[in-house]
């Protein structure tokens, strides 16, 4: 069997799906491995590596998908892109594929080539697909990232100093959603000495935020049937939100740096922040809104882009796990390795779709178009949830 690592076409990704260590351990299972050249540029992975663990590496992309059998990619079928890469009948597609805003024509048109093409981010929150699961692991990256953009930019020191010049106060750091990336934000921005806080719709995380050092905010709403069986929040109805906002216009203005990751699969992301909380914020103060991509938890937010809102910067980054790319590609590719690992049996796909794991990520297979299920009323924390046997994914280092 041949995996193929074709590398990435969308303009702001820079991580690959495969590293060597992670090839090697493929080759030594007897499989060929089929890499572009370039492929892990963008990581800082050469071509070279590759070939030093038993890598093919082949001159161009169109190469790898007339060889391969197993397609490895970050981010296939990147925002519908136009033409869709040669996928051809029989192949097995392994990547993140954003199923929630596949075109109807994208999906008929990999059910017409007969493509396996199994969805990363629809890995099952259970405990044997904790390894596998990307979400987590980038959510983890952009949590680290946000409080790191928040620092650089914000005009105040993030800890408290006490210098013979005088006493400076810590910033206050605000984090709104306690899952992943939520607790990652809260961790980094607590271990550079700022003030923090968190909040997140579902109470049993109390404890979690806590554990971090930071302070976790309750507001004055009835919170019950806000979580699922799995533990993740689910989606209220509006007039809970807009409690939720007239109670968050307390808080949100007297931080210096607001972080917000809520996040529902497959539909906007709520409307949390509202502009006149943000106007209420002192002039330099900093938001990272790690729900952009989806619309934004802030009312100002600009996906992909960085704005001012009445003195107060407003980040909408789209993909921070590629501004860390050498370190986001080594847990990608693991994750994909135990994935794909999870899948082989004597060297030989098994497509069991009685296993939750495969059930749950497979979209298209042998002209059968699977669509993940529309309408789930599931909102989550980044992904940030316990899985269903009441571990924190981010307990797990995955993310």
């Amino acid at each position: 069997m041949i995996v193929g690592v074709p590398g990435e076409t969308a303009s702001d990704e820079t991580r690959v799906a495969l590293t060597p260590p992670v090839a090697k351990k493929l080759v030594g299972r007897e499989l060929d491995v089929c890499v572009a050249s370039g492929a892990g540029e963008g990581s800082d992975w050469s071509d070279e590596a590759y070939r030093d663990v038993g890598c093919d590496v082949v001159a161009d992309r169109e190469t790898v998908f007339e060889r391969a059998d197993v397609i490895c990619q970050v981010s296939g079928l990147a925002a519908n892109a136009e033409p869709m890469d040669p996928y051809r009948e029989g192949q097995v597609v392994i990547a993140t594929l954003g199923p929630y805003d596949l075109t109807d024509e994208t999906y008929d048109e990999l059910g017409e080539r007969r493509v396996s093409a199994f969805a990363l981010e629809l890995m099952p929150r259970i405990s044997r697909a904790q390894s596998m699961d990307v979400l987590s692991s980038m959510a983890s990256i952009g949590g680290y990232k946000a409080a790191l953009v928040a620092a650089e930019q914000l005009p105040k020191l993030f800890p408290l100093e006490m210098t013979a010049a005088g006493t400076v106060r810590p910033a206050e750091v605000f984090v709104i959603g306690a899952g992943v990336a939520g607790l990652k934000a809260i961790a980094t921005a607590e271990r550079l000495g700022a003030s923090v806080k968190g909040y997140d719709i579902r109470l049993e995380v109390k404890q979690e935020v806590e554990s971090l050092g930071a302070d976790f905010v309750e507001l004055d709403l009835e919170t019950e049937g806000s979580g699922d069986d799995e533990g993740y929040a689910v989606e209220m109805g509006e007039e809970f939100y807009e409690q939720q906002r007239k109670e968050l216009s307390r808080v949100v203005p007297e931080s210096d740096v607001v972080i917000t990751t809520a996040a529902i699969p497959g539909a906007p992301a709520p409307e949390l922040v509202s502009a006149e909380m943000i106007e209420g914020m002192d002039d330099g103060s900093v938001v990272v809104d790690l729900s952009a991509p989806t619309g934004g938890n802030c009312e100002p937010t600009v996906a992909g882009e960085t704005i001012e809102h009445e003195g107060v910067t407003i980040f909408g980054p789209t993909n921070l796990p590629a501004t860390v790319p050498h370190t986001a590609s080594q847990l990608f590719a693991n994750n994909l390795y135990n994935f794909l690992d999870h899948l082989l049996d004597d060297g030989e796909l098994v497509l069991d779709t009685d296993d939750e794991i495969v059930d749950s990520t497979l979209l298209t297979h042998d002209g059968t178009i699977r669509r993940p299920h529309e309408d789930d009323g599931e909102e989550t924390s980044d992904e940030g949830a316990e899985d269903t046997d009441g571990e924190s994914a981010e307990g797990e280092a995955d993310a």
